[in-house]
């Protein structure tokens, strides 16, 4: 029997990211989806145009009704409401939270007060957390620290609020040619370094399948930073056009 994992998150209408885009990875890597919806939204690459959202028992409903699973990766969660009904209703098993607080087109997906039931709720029994540049400033901007306070200051920050590692995403930086993530797991550890091609153009929904993806690796017995090299692996098949990491 297949590993399960369970996806908690928004839809999309358009394919591009959300639970959609989480399936079709956790498929790929030899997993099978089980779904809790958040939300439903209308969007597309330029545009966000409304979300219809289910409501913090119904989703905890939907956690409950999913069966047995081996991993949980969270995505577009609403509102502090549903964070804390998720955190109350997750299985023990690896949780990847992929905080995902605002569309590709700049619109607000999570607000301050779900922010903060985040941080305080969710990320201290995250097995790994993935923002990616945007998402970790305005993490740390929540828990008080400034502009200038270092990337890796600004990642030790949330491993101190119990998370397992941070994966901090590095598609916003200006690297040229390259695109690095680094993995950081505890205090005095330099982070792992993940390198790779910068391609051309944007995808949107990478963080979702980065995320989803490294879930279903690690419900499938993959340690950490292989399932980061496995899922990593499959983004760089999809962006050069092929079917197979």
């Amino acid at each position: 029997m297949k590993p399960r994992v369970l996806l908690v998150g928004g839809t999309d209408s358009s394919g591009g990211a959300g639970l959609s885009r989480d399936v079709v990875t956790v498929t790929r890597l030899g997993a099978e989806a089980a779904l809790a919806v958040t939300s439903v939204t209308a969007q597309s690459d330029i545009a966000f145009n409304g979300a219809c959202h289910l409501g913090a028992e119904h989703v905890a409903a939907q956690i409950g009704a999913a069966g047995s699973v081996g991993a949980v990766k969270t995505g577009m969660l609403v509102d502090a409401a549903t964070v804390c009904k998720v955190a109350e209703a997750l299985p023990d098993v690896p949780l990847v939270v992929d905080p995902v607080l605002a569309s590709s087109s700049g619109h607000a997906l999570l607000d301050n007060e779900g922010i903060g039931a985040l941080l305080a709720r969710l990320l201290p029994r995250a097995t790994l957390v993935t923002p990616n540049l945007p998402e970790l400033a305005l993490l740390c901007q929540t828990l008080g620290l400034g502009q200038d306070v270092p990337l890796a200051d600004r990642a030790q920050a949330l491993l101190a609020l119990g998370c397992g590692a941070v994966l901090v995403k590095g598609g916003h930086a200006k690297n040229g040619r390259i695109c690095e993530d680094r993995l950081y797991t505890g205090p005095g550890t330099p982070p792992r370094r993940f390198r790779g091609p910068r391609f051309p153009g944007t995808m949107r929904g990478t963080g979702c399948r980065l995320a989803s993806g490294i879930a279903a690796s690690l419900a499938q017995g993959f340690d950490l930073p292989a399932a980061v090299v496995r899922s990593r692996a499959l983004l760089v098949a999809e962006f050069a056009g092929l079917s197979r990491p």
